[in-house]
């Protein structure tokens, strides 16, 4: 069992948000049958809420929900520097334009029309997923490095290296934005999560270990804030 969850840790994290008990059932339902771990709220307030204790990576969104709408929701975590590098996908029953086009304005991802078959969905889910994890290849003058998510290998200069877990994590987190820059509260979120507490000097650390593998250059510091990758 034990091997089991730490497993499970590694599988992609999804909220669900929706008011209609039957769809979250439903939807939850599939979704879990894939290996997701998956979290449910019914408003735009608890998704909020459950989005900053679970930090998803990626949210499904209704539109049409009490309390708080799904685009002011949207709104609403795009502010949330920890929850920055989440996909925002609406699962909604509105496919007028005008409806949307205001979910893309709002920053989301992308915007799926209901009634969509479980396994429809379940195809849409993993390819928002793979579109955030492709591979990608950053070249400079000095070396190349390339991140293979699917092997769990980062390849510096042609040199094939397997990393620590939370070193390949910090560094493929990095890595999925180029040239953005990464807080102390987004990498603590993102790599390490709520399975134990650690402080910035463990960031640091493992930093430091990631510089003495692929160069002290690719890394930049920016005070006070975080981390980048130089592209």
């Amino acid at each position: 069992m034990e091997a089991k969850n730490k497993e499970n840790q590694t599988m992609p994290k999804i909220l669900l948000v929706d008011d209609e008990p039957d769809i979250i059932e439903i939807i939850k339902y599939h979704l879990e049958k894939e290996g997701y771990l998956v979290k449910t709220a019914s408003n735009g307030l608890e998704c909020l809420s459950e989005a900053k204790s679970f930090i998803p990576d990626l949210i499904l969104l209704d539109v049409m929900m009490p309390e708080m709408d799904g685009i002011e929701t949207c709104i609403e975590l795009r502010k949330d520097k920890v929850l920055k590098s989440s996909i925002i996908a609406f699962l909604s029953a509105r496919g007028e334009d005008y409806s949307q086009v205001a979910g893309l304005d709002s920053g989301a991802d992308d915007y799926i029309t209901k009634p969509i078959k479980p396994r429809v969905l379940v195809s849409r889910v993993k390819a928002l997923l793979r579109r955030s994890s492709l591979n990608q290849v950053v070249k400079s003058d000095k070396m190349s490095l390339e991140i293979n998510r699917e092997k769990y290998i980062a390849i510096c200069s042609g040199k094939e290296m397997t990393l620590p877990k939370k070193e390949f994590e910090l560094l493929a987190l990095l890595f999925s934005k180029p040239g953005n820059v990464f807080t102390r509260e987004t990498i603590l979120a993102k790599v390490w999560g709520d399975d134990i507490v650690v402080g910035d000097r463990t960031i640091d650390v493992h930093i430091r270990k990631l510089r003495e593998k692929i160069g002290d250059h690719y890394i930049k510091t920016i005070k006070g804030v975080g981390y980048k990758l130089n592209n």
